[in-house]
């Protein structure tokens, strides 16, 4: 793992840490700064771990913001603490053992939620695949680098405007003169 990326990543659990220490009304929309916050990394290096970090982040706010009182705040900061250790320890498998630990947790936090932490975290996945796009990176590369269909990231793309803010306007004549210079 690139040094740059192991730091922010530190620093952005660290911050995680910090706000979990405490429940506050603002922890929801923090928590989501912070998963944003990786995602610009995530679209600089492409690399799988400031993505993994960032929908693990955005999956426990959406937990938080669906059911505070069932996050077991105290082992969720015990597991990033974890986290941060195998960074700080330059175990880049242990860091992602932990992390794989920190999804079967947020899986497990509730036997409602079971029914739906799947869909959470694929949706979360989702949108960082779309915050991917805004950075400019493919469709093809956001969704192998979060694990997605092409198909999923493009159905939700359609539906924003980020498409409007890359595209070229061509007229139609212009368009008709590209086609028939192809095929004469």
């Amino acid at each position: 793992m690139h040094d740059l990326i192991k730091k922010d990543i530190i620093n952005v659990l660290s911050e995680l840490i910090e706000i979990l220490k405490e429940k506050e009304e603002s922890d929801v929309a923090e928590i989501k700064e912070l998963s944003n916050h990786v995602i610009h990394n995530a679209s600089v290096f492409q690399d799988e771990d400031s993505i993994s970090v960032a929908v693990l982040i955005y999956s426990l706010s959406k937990i938080i913001e669906r059911k505070e009182r069932n996050l077991d705040y105290a082992r969720a900061v015990g597991m990033v603490n974890s986290c941060i250790s195998d960074l700080k320890n330059n175990e880049d498998e242990s860091f992602r053992k932990s992390i794989k630990n920190m999804f079967n947790f947020v899986r497990t936090v509730d036997s409602k939620l079971k029914l739906y932490i799947h869909e959470v975290i694929n949706q979360a996945q989702i949108k960082k695949g779309c915050k991917l796009c805004e950075h400019g990176i493919s469709i093809a590369r956001s969704a192998e680098v979060l694990g997605i269909s092409q198909w999923e990231l493009m159905h939700y793309v359609g539906k924003t405007t980020i498409l409007e803010q890359f595209s070229e306007q061509v007229n139609v004549s212009n368009r008709l003169k590209i086609a028939r210079s192809l095929f004469s």
